[in-house]
């Protein structure tokens, strides 16, 4: 009897070590994040929720909530899926696939399917890209989260989508933004400022590396691929919202920009891109993020000239 009682001692012992607290959370899975999820599926490229996501926070796993990545250490691998170059310590775990060739990420605190880890692609300097299936996370939004080592840039130079294509090329870029600058009305629409109705201009937001790439080097590379000496707009796009201009926030990136005009001057060229102080950037919205990337194409009133 006694030894019998010990068995069911031992076996209730495992059950309840099987028997995770997230274990009942499997069952309220959809059909598709279990298939991701349970059955190590793959979402359709550029479909998941998280893939252009630029707010700040903590992305957790969808089935048991612990933390993941920060979102710091995501950018825009053009791949169709979020990647991160780095995780939270000992928060994923690596297992190679069957067939050998690739290699899996699974949280490390229940097992869920995360999506596969690359290395050798020199995204970033920390040459790792983290490839996940955005079904398989929750973003953790800290509006007021700072990153000491990322800092902000601001330009304009036509329309955006051109900008934003050629300047997150750059390594240390993390991302960069489509929107609004430089009016007086709030919260302005894209058709609010096509109508030449708010003072906007068209302008991006770099959020970049100061550790990888410089202030002055990501300016160099604005004022290489637009024209610089175009007063009326950018290629075919003509109006106020297309003008040229850099938005600094403070005296060192100002004398940047005024260094930087000086050469091109020299070199020969009539520039005519505004200095203008950093004002209240309104991000445009979904449909014109990452524009050429979603239509598959390349900018039509941008390339890049060599001018320095």
């Amino acid at each position: 009897m006694k030894l019998f009682l010990l068995f069911i001692l031992i076996i209730t012992t495992m059950n309840a070590i099987v028997l995770k607290p997230w274990s009942g959370k499997i069952e309220k899975l959809s059909d598709e994040e279990r298939h991701v999820i349970i059955n190590k599926g793959t979402e359709r490229p550029f479909s998941g929720k998280y893939t252009n996501e630029k707010s700040e926070g903590v992305y957790t796993c969808k089935l048991c909530g612990a933390a993941l990545y920060e979102s710091k250490d995501k950018f825009d691998s053009h791949c169709g899926w979020p990647s991160f170059d780095d995780a939270i310590k000992g928060a994923v775990k690596r297992v190679p696939d069957a067939d050998g060739k690739r290699i899996e990420i699974v949280c490390a605190n229940c097992g869920a399917h995360l999506g596969h880890v690359f290395e050798g692609e020199g995204f970033t300097s920390k040459d790792t890209r983290y490839c996940v299936n955005s079904i398989s996370l929750n973003l953790d939004k800290k509006q007021d989260a700072k990153n000491s080592e990322l800092s902000y840039a601001y330009f304009a130079g036509g329309c955006f989508w051109g900008v934003e294509y050629y300047l997150e090329k750059l390594n240390g870029v993390k991302e960069v933004i489509s929107g609004f600058m430089g009016g007086h009305v709030k919260n302005p629409t894209y058709y609010d400022v096509v109508k030449k109705n708010t003072g906007h201009l068209e302008a991006v937001k770099v959020v970049y590396d100061k550790n990888i790439i410089s202030y002055e080097e990501i300016a160099k590379a604005f004022f290489e691929i637009h024209d610089p000496t175009q007063t009326n707009g950018q290629g075919p796009d003509i109006g106020e919202q297309y003008l040229s201009a850099a938005f600094v926030n403070n005296e060192d990136e100002k004398n940047t920009i005024i260094r930087l005009i000086k050469k091109l001057e020299a070199n020969g060229y009539k520039v005519v891109t505004k200095i203008l102080d950093k004002s209240e950037f309104y991000e445009a919205d979904e449909s014109h993020q990452n524009y050429y990337e979603k239509k598959g194409s390349t900018p039509y009133c941008h390339g890049y000239t060599k001018r320095f």
